[in-house]
Protein backbone atom coordinates (compact mmCIF):
# COMPACT_ATOMS: atom_id res chain seq x y z
CA UNK A 1 0.00 0.00 0.00
CA UNK A 2 1.11 3.44 -0.87
CA UNK A 3 2.98 5.15 2.13
CA UNK A 4 2.21 7.56 5.10
CA UNK A 5 0.67 11.25 4.64
CA UNK A 6 0.78 14.08 6.96
CA UNK A 7 -1.36 16.48 7.59
CA UNK A 8 -1.07 19.39 9.99
CA UNK A 9 -2.31 22.71 11.57
CA UNK A 10 -2.46 25.13 14.56
CA UNK A 11 -4.47 23.79 17.62
CA UNK A 12 -7.43 26.83 17.52
CA UNK A 13 -8.09 28.61 20.95
CA UNK A 14 -11.98 27.53 20.51
CA UNK A 15 -10.35 23.67 20.35
CA UNK A 16 -9.05 23.67 23.90
CA UNK A 17 -10.77 23.12 27.03
CA UNK A 18 -10.65 25.55 30.30
CA UNK A 19 -6.73 24.49 30.93
CA UNK A 20 -6.03 25.29 27.90
CA UNK A 21 -5.54 21.56 26.47
CA UNK A 22 -7.20 20.21 23.23
CA UNK A 23 -10.65 18.88 23.98
CA UNK A 24 -10.76 15.16 23.29
CA UNK A 25 -13.30 15.38 20.71
CA UNK A 26 -11.36 17.47 17.92
CA UNK A 27 -8.81 14.28 17.43
CA UNK A 28 -11.91 12.76 15.84
CA UNK A 29 -12.10 15.54 13.50
CA UNK A 30 -9.06 15.96 12.88
CA UNK A 31 -8.56 12.31 11.64
CA UNK A 32 -11.44 12.32 9.57
CA UNK A 33 -9.86 16.11 7.99
CA UNK A 34 -6.48 14.20 7.23
CA UNK A 35 -8.29 10.96 6.01
CA UNK A 36 -10.08 13.28 3.61
CA UNK A 37 -7.16 15.09 2.86
CA UNK A 38 -5.03 11.85 2.24
CA UNK A 39 -8.02 10.48 -0.09
CA UNK A 40 -7.54 13.37 -2.34
CA UNK A 41 -4.35 13.37 -2.74
CA UNK A 42 -4.78 9.92 -4.19
CA UNK A 43 -7.11 10.74 -6.34
CA UNK A 44 -10.24 9.04 -4.59
CA UNK A 45 -12.99 11.76 -5.32
CA UNK A 46 -15.51 11.57 -1.96
CA UNK A 47 -18.77 11.24 -2.44
CA UNK A 48 -18.83 10.90 -5.96
CA UNK A 49 -19.82 8.06 -8.20
CA UNK A 50 -22.61 7.01 -5.70
CA UNK A 51 -20.01 5.91 -2.97
CA UNK A 52 -19.73 7.16 0.60
CA UNK A 53 -17.27 6.52 3.36
CA UNK A 54 -19.27 6.42 6.83
CA UNK A 55 -17.31 5.33 10.26
CA UNK A 56 -18.15 2.51 11.79
CA UNK A 57 -15.47 2.94 14.47
CA UNK A 58 -12.77 4.71 16.04
CA UNK A 59 -10.84 5.40 19.08
CA UNK A 60 -8.25 7.63 20.32
CA UNK A 61 -5.44 6.86 23.12
CA UNK A 62 -3.85 10.17 24.63
CA UNK A 63 -0.37 10.39 25.94
CA UNK A 64 0.49 13.64 26.67
CA UNK A 65 -1.20 17.26 25.56
CA UNK A 66 -1.92 19.21 22.81
CA UNK A 67 -2.04 22.86 23.76
CA UNK A 68 -3.52 25.93 21.62
CA UNK A 69 -1.01 27.34 19.31
CA UNK A 70 1.00 23.89 19.19
CA UNK A 71 1.15 22.77 15.50
CA UNK A 72 -0.22 19.46 15.22
CA UNK A 73 1.18 16.91 12.76
CA UNK A 74 -1.27 14.03 11.94
CA UNK A 75 0.30 11.42 9.82
CA UNK A 76 -2.13 8.90 8.80
CA UNK A 77 -1.72 5.00 7.58
CA UNK A 78 -3.68 2.61 5.76
CA UNK A 79 -3.06 -0.13 8.25
CA UNK A 80 -5.93 -2.63 6.39
CA UNK A 81 -7.19 -2.43 3.04
CA UNK A 82 -10.43 -4.72 3.13
CA UNK A 83 -12.68 -6.00 0.82
CA UNK A 84 -15.49 -3.42 2.41
CA UNK A 85 -13.34 -1.29 4.17
CA UNK A 86 -10.44 0.40 5.38
CA UNK A 87 -8.62 0.79 8.88
CA UNK A 88 -6.70 3.63 9.46
CA UNK A 89 -3.96 4.86 11.88
CA UNK A 90 -3.11 7.80 12.90
CA UNK A 91 -0.30 9.38 15.12
CA UNK A 92 -0.18 12.93 16.53
CA UNK A 93 3.03 14.99 16.95
CA UNK A 94 3.55 18.35 17.91
CA UNK A 95 5.45 21.23 16.32
CA UNK A 96 9.04 19.36 15.10
CA UNK A 97 8.88 16.87 17.68
CA UNK A 98 9.06 13.10 16.66
CA UNK A 99 7.53 12.40 20.22
CA UNK A 100 3.56 11.03 19.83
CA UNK A 101 1.14 12.61 21.87
CA UNK A 102 -1.77 10.49 20.62
CA UNK A 103 -2.68 7.50 18.32
CA UNK A 104 -5.96 6.74 16.76
CA UNK A 105 -7.70 4.03 14.43
CA UNK A 106 -10.99 4.83 11.71
CA UNK A 107 -12.44 1.84 10.07
CA UNK A 108 -14.74 3.59 6.98
CA UNK A 109 -16.97 1.49 4.81
CA UNK A 110 -17.43 1.81 1.34
CA UNK A 111 -21.25 2.13 0.99
CA UNK A 112 -23.79 2.68 -2.03
CA UNK A 113 -25.29 6.08 -1.94
CA UNK A 114 -28.59 5.40 -2.85
CA UNK A 115 -28.97 2.09 -0.31
CA UNK A 116 -26.60 3.34 2.47
CA UNK A 117 -25.39 -0.31 2.20
CA UNK A 118 -21.52 -1.79 2.66
CA UNK A 119 -20.24 -2.49 -1.14
CA UNK A 120 -16.68 -3.80 -2.19
CA UNK A 121 -14.46 -1.21 -2.45
CA UNK A 122 -14.33 -0.11 -6.48
CA UNK A 123 -11.43 -1.07 -8.34
CA UNK A 124 -10.42 2.17 -9.39
CA UNK A 125 -10.58 3.30 -6.31
CA UNK A 126 -8.75 0.48 -4.71
CA UNK A 127 -6.02 1.02 -7.47
CA UNK A 128 -5.53 4.29 -5.94
CA UNK A 129 -5.04 2.80 -2.67
CA UNK A 130 -2.66 -0.35 -2.92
Amino acid sequence: MKGQFEWSRLVEFYETDLAGITHFSNFYRWMESAEHDFLRLRGVALHQGGVGWPRVNASADFKKPIKFGDLIRVSVSIAELRTRSIRYTFKFRVNESDEIHATGEMVSVCVDLATMKAIEIPSKIRCLLE
